[in-house]
């Protein structure tokens, strides 16, 4: 008995094949084309690409010979969220796909939150007009594009284009729908006051379900591309954050997750639809029947690290350095003290989400003195992204979110130093699992939960996700790194007097 999750991301579809105990049988990638930017700041995929890769990943964990096809008791679904798939009446894509990262629909955030009120969109769809969510990607080609919007038959978020084109089901999981700006993330289903008020056809919206939900079954066509027999059962699944943290086991109150990558996310489960008043966080339906989660964004998080090494450089470390040049870089900053002898690092690289929501934000290296080195600067990057993440933590404190026990993941979870620094900061202990899949895995444990596997999503975590180890704080530490996180505080006014607290 297997089930199989796969995840439709930017850079790639991975498939992942998961035995009874959530032992990973297999797993395979296979690489998109580079997204397209036309313009600065725009990004576009084709949805037939990653329809062609998603193939190629399950007939290549096919391969590995773990399961046989009709092994697979059922597939689940993840994907990168708020990219707008748009189809004809045909079903042909439309145009290419806007995904999440293009930012071309500063005016029509602005419209909307005009014409529709701030207050009132918290009200109706629990979030702001921001540029990467789904609505204003609509109206962007509807404002445009007329003659491609005359045309949209169909709207369809990423991984959901492969669900149509493994079942011929348009359905999407409620998880990943709340992502779209579009969607009633209280009550779980569309919002007919917005979709009205802005003028979209409701028809054009694929049907919404529960993570663990059945949603179709393999046709012929989706089973002969793929390899997997015709009939196998195929669930929601999750938008990827909301997969990924069932991969994590981030299912019930109280427990929170720190991914650092790229950008960095605190993912709290809750069991309420819980809002911010200003939209720091986002709100969110989980992947959890009944469950919802918030979700606070720090946009330069690995990203801080990746620019120091180009700047910088790794060093070389002599004969006995690490091989791996972040871990390199790593090392250098054990050498500095907690609190970095005061120097300190706003990892705005790419403007903020949380809590700032300025896409005009701007990093800054403050508090260098000729007595600071490289260590003190590595180290002050660690904590600086280590702080904007406690950022949200601070906003779900503030909104009575609990936060009892936070686990890591992402590059953040790899680097010993950076655990305790987020243990240090955080001022709490943090758990590292001795295997992240990442949100593949917790798209096959939702297929498990829907094939009967496992009862629920808490049944599927409970035999699944292992704990590996816990980082404890440092109380010198936490005491210094609490001063300096007071110090951090004020940093983005300092440096953007203009925008406020």
């Amino acid at each position: 008995m297997a089930v199989l999750g796969l995840d439709v991301g930017t850079g790639g579809s991975r498939a992942v094949i998961v035995d009874e105990d959530g032992s990973v049988f297999a797993t395979a990638t296979e690489a998109h084309a580079a997204f397209d930017s036309p313009r600065t700041g725009w990004a576009e995929q084709h949805p037939g690409d990653w329809w062609r890769a998603s193939q190629a990943a399950i007939r290549a964990v096919l391969a590995a010979g773990a399961a046989a096809p009709g092994d697979i008791r059922a597939v689940g679904l993840s994907g990168q969220m708020h990219g707008a798939v748009l189809l004809d009446a045909a079903g042909e894509v439309v145009r290419p796909a806007l995904i999440w990262c293009d930012q071309r629909t500063d005016a029509q955030c602005r419209r909307l939150t005009d014409e529709v009120g701030a207050a009132r969109l918290i009200e109706l769809v629990a979030n702001p007009a921001l540029t990467g969510f789904t609505l204003p990607k609509l109206l962007w080609v509807r404002d445009e594009e007329p003659a491609h919007w005359e045309r949209v038959r169909t709207v369809l978020l990423p991984k959901d284009y492969v669900r149509w084109r493994l079942t011929g089901e348009r359905a999407t999981d409620a998880a990943d729908a709340s992502g779209t700006l579009l969607f009633d993330v209280a009550g779980r289903r569309w919002s007919s006051a917005l979709i009205g008020q802005v003028g979209i056809d409701a028809a054009s919206l694929p049907a919404v379900h529960e993570g663990p939900a059945l949603t179709g079954r393999l046709v012929r066509a989706g089973a002969e591309a793929t390899g997997l027999a015709a009939g196998t059962p195929v669930v929601a699944g999750g938008g990827d954050q909301a997969a990924g943290a069932v991969g994590m086991g981030i299912v019930s109150p109280g427990a929170v997750s720190a991914t650092i990558g790229t950008s960095g996310v605190v993912f709290a489960a809750t069991d309420r639809p819980a809002r911010d008043p200003r939209g720091r966080v986002h709100t969110f339906c989980h992947a959890v029947p009944g469950r919802w989660h918030v979700m606070g964004v720090t946009q330069g998080a690995g990203l801080s690290l990746r620019w120091l090494r180009a700047t910088i450089g790794a060093g070389d470390g002599g004969p006995d350095a690490a091989d791996d040049p972040y871990d390199r870089l790593c090392a250098e900053a054990a050498a500095a003290p907690p609190g970095a002898d005061g120097v300190l690092w706003a990892p705005y690289l790419m403007g903020e989400r949380t809590p700032h929501l300025d896409p005009e934000a701007r990093a800054a290296l403050v508090g260098l003195s000729a007595a600071h080195g490289r260590a003190h600067v590595i180290r002050a990057v660690l904590e600086g992204v280590a702080f904007s993440l406690r950022d949200s933590l601070t906003i779900f404190d503030e909104m009575g979110v609990p936060a009892t026990r936070i686990r890591l993941g992402g590059g953040g979870a790899r680097s010993p130093l950076w655990r305790q620094i987020q243990a240090d900061a955080y001022g709490q202990p943090v758990d590292v699992l001795a295997a992240e899949e990442g949100a593949a895995y917790g798209a096959a444990l939702l297929a498990g939960v829907g094939a009967g596997v496992w009862g629920s999503v808490d049944e599927a975590c409970a035999a699944a996700v292992r704990v590996a180890g816990t980082v404890a704080p440092d109380p010198g530490a936490t005491e210094a790194l609490e001063q300096q996180y007071a110090r951090f505080r004020t940093l983005y006014c300092a440096l953007h007097p203009r925008a406020g607290a």
